[in-house]
């Protein structure tokens, strides 16, 4: 009889410390704020600052990597993306790094949009989202069968959202929430009037001093993870705007054929070994469409994690086209990070696309072939309601009927003929 309870016990305890180990292992993941580890392979990852964007993207960012965005014509949207990656680091206490070339980092954060935190707030926008899909909704059953089993994109806030946030494009971020968080900024023109200019490795002077500060932070900031016991985990959130433009001494944008050839691509390439020993992750707007020599963008492609692209509607025939009349611009996911694996995390979903409301700027299925086939519909009703109205008209007795009109006009002709009147018939020879 004693030995049953010392059997019961001795698995009893074998299966609580089995227990408290996986939740240990865990718990090392999970332990920094705003993060989650990835369900298909364990790394640990990070919001975008939109849900719909981490959808796509197989759950988030992951720590350790770059994201490369690729700026529509005018950089709007994308400026918006980078906003939201930004404002997401703020609302979960990550530490910031944001360098820009054109406008002063202090500027930028002054400009990132409002979290919406309460529910009052969620209740607004999720009305506004919902009055977004019930225009789908009026046409759910005319769908085509290949957007049938789509998946689901999270666009509109729920009641309990832990990894990211919704936010409010037209307010900006209260200045009390940038207070327990630490902003590092790097703005060219300052730091290029502190010391002359350098090159190093061929690379220009703004791009060394870009990397020395990113460096500087990571170590010094104990991002490295070399001394673990200094103080809490926290993600370093690096923020880069339009690198490779003409405002950091690059010429890419501008020529076929750059004196800095390789510049850019050297500077990704020291910048990922810095992200993948450390806990940060980095975010970057390319002009893409400004550089003309296209090998140059296929290594900038190659030496980045994930590139997603964005086309805007905006001055082209697509902003006045019906088809396109629900969206402001199409969305392109060119590559994504194998981690841990030898396949990445690919979207089922192939065409997306994205729209700006007032409050909600949303990444949603782009369904051209539905839309296309009710407008199809709507063009042959319409002629079928003109070809009807026609026939009415004709049966109407006060009207003149065309192919009496015709007739009469041919009797005419006859009778000039025989008179001699007029031209001679088409098949008399001359006399």
């Amino acid at each position: 009889m004693a030995a049953a309870p010392a059997a019961g016990g001795v698995a009893r305890g074998r299966g609580v410390t089995s227990f408290q180990r996986k939740a240990a292992a865990g718990s090392r993941l999970a332990a920094v704020a705003g993060t989650r580890p990835s369900v298909r392979h364990g790394q640990l990852l990070l919001s975008s600052g939109l849900p719909s964007l981490d959808c796509v993207l197989g759950g988030g960012v992951a720590v350790g990597t770059l994201l490369l965005i690729e700026e529509d014509k005018y950089g709007l949207y994308s400026n918006l993306l980078y906003k939201y990656f930004l404002a997401e680091g703020v609302v979960c206490g990550h530490d910031l790094f944001v360098a820009s070339a054109k406008e002063h980092p202090d500027n930028i954060l002054k400009e990132l949009p409002a979290p919406l935190l309460d529910d009052t707030h969620r209740n607004e926008l999720g009305e506004e989202a919902t009055a977004v899909k019930s225009e789908d909704f009026q046409d759910s059953m005319k769908i085509a069968w290949r957007y049938q089993n789509l998946p689901k994109m999270e666009a509109s806030p729920t009641t309990s959202t832990k990894f990211g946030h919704y936010y409010d494009v037209s307010k900006t971020m209260s200045p009390e929430l940038f207070q327990s968080i630490k902003c590092h900024s790097f703005y060219l023109p300052e730091e290029l009037s502190l010391q002359a200019k350098m090159k190093t490795c061929n690379m220009n002077s703004a791009y060394t001093r870009l990397l020395e500060s990113i460096h500087r932070i990571i170590y010094q900031e104990g991002f490295d993870g070399s001394d673990p016991q200094k103080k809490q985990k926290n993600i370093l959130r690096i923020g880069i705007q339009s690198l490779g433009s003409m405002l950091w001494g690059d010429d890419i944008c501008s020529s076929d054929t750059p004196e800095d050839v390789h510049s850019l691509t050297k500077f990704l390439y020291v910048l990922r070994g810095l992200l993948r020993k450390s806990l940060s992750a980095c975010i970057i707007t390319v002009p893409a469409h400004l550089i003309q020599n296209k090998a140059i963008m296929e290594r900038v492609t190659n030496l980045s994690d994930t590139v997603v692209g964005l086309e805007s509607f905006i001055g082209s025939e697509r902003e006045t086209n019906p088809l396109y009349k629900d969206y402001h611009g199409l969305v392109h996911v060119h590559q994504i990070p194998r981690l841990n694996s030898l396949i990445c995390d690919v979207s089922d979903t192939k065409d997306l696309a994205f729209r700006l409301k007032r409050k909600l700027f949303t990444i949603e299925v782009f369904l051209m072939r539905r839309r296309h086939v009710t407008y199809a519909k709507k063009v042959r009703s319409l002629q079928q309601l003109i070809r009807a109205a026609i026939s009415t008209i004709l049966r109407h007795p006060s009207v003149r009927k065309p192919h009496l009109e015709i007739q009469r006009l041919r009797d005419v002709s006859d009778l000039t003929r025989t008179r001699g009147v007029g031209p001679p018939p088409p098949n008399s020879r001359p006399c």
